[in-house]
Formats: structure tokens, sequence, C-alpha cells
């Protein structure tokens, strides 16, 4: 049996706006194994100058990114989306292992399967080095709290 993870295309609206908050809360548990199952077994990523293929490669990929990238919370706006494609830009904040703080900036277009899994990944990504007066995210790790403003709210 095949895995299924909805909400499936053809995408509405509000089902890209659901996927964009279900691929955010997965990506802030920053557990690798769970983000893993978003993706197709043979998915394909471009991040940054890297490229990635099939869950093991995204696993060992999040692994060390997580490993670098501390106190990570991360929040994703919708962009745009047709019926198997989403959009989305991001920013997300964190902190090297010598304190400094960072704000990464991307945008990030996604291509699903009809089970719902992303099959395509591709993400452009800018880091900007950040003062601790200038972050925005103070939530808890897990998800972003609903009542936490998305980019547009903060100016972003």
């Amino acid at each position: 049996m095949s895995e299924v993870r909805p909400p499936l295309p053809p995408f509405t609206h509000e089902s890209a706006v659901e996927k964009v908050r279900l691929a955010e809360d997965a990506w802030n548990s920053c557990d690798p194994e769970r983000v893993s199952l978003g993706y197709a077994m043979d998915s394909y990523w471009r991040n940054r100058s890297e490229f990635l293929q099939g869950r093991a490669a995204i696993i060992g990929f999040l692994t060390r990114k997580w490993a670098q990238e501390l106190d990570y919370r991360l929040i994703k706006e919708l962009w745009a989306f047709t019926d198997n494609r989403i959009a989305v830009r991001f920013a997300y904040e964190w902190h090297d292992d010598t304190g400094q703080w960072f704000r990464s900036y991307g945008n990030e277009n996604w291509e699903f399967g009809p089970d719902g899994l992303m099959r395509r990944r591709l993400a452009s990504i800018n880091d900007l080095p950040i003062g601790e007066a200038h972050r925005k995210y103070f939530w808890r790790q897990g998800p972003r709290p609903l009542a936490h403003p998305g980019l547009s709210e903060l100016g972003l």
C-alpha cells in the first residue's frame, strides 16, 4: 500500500495554505525522520548548492543542518500555487555554536505526486547575520503558535 499525505493535489488556495503550514510545523520539529515522511521515497532536492535524492539523503542532510543551525525557528508563507505545485517564501532564525544569530531568507518551489508526497523541492536561501536584539521568533521549539504573526505581518 502506498503512502498518502493529504492535502492532495489539485490544490485550492485553502489546501495549499494548509500544506504549507503542515510543512512548517514538521520542519519546526527539527526531527529529520518526521520531516522526511512528507517527501516521496525518491524525492529530488536542490538546497542552496547541494543536490539530494531520496529520503535517506534528506534525513542525513537535515541531521547535519540542525546540528549546525541551533534553536531553529521557521515561518513559511504561500506565494503561489497550481494544480500540483506550490511556491513558498520563508524566513528562519538560528544561531551557530559561537552564539551568532542569523535570519535565513528564501524561496522554495515544490512539486507533488497524486499521493500528496513532495517529489521535487528546489530551494534558494540567503543568510543574514543579525544581532539578538533583531530576532523576531521567540516561541518554544515546535510548531509556531497560531497567534504568532506570519512573515507579512512581521514585515519580512
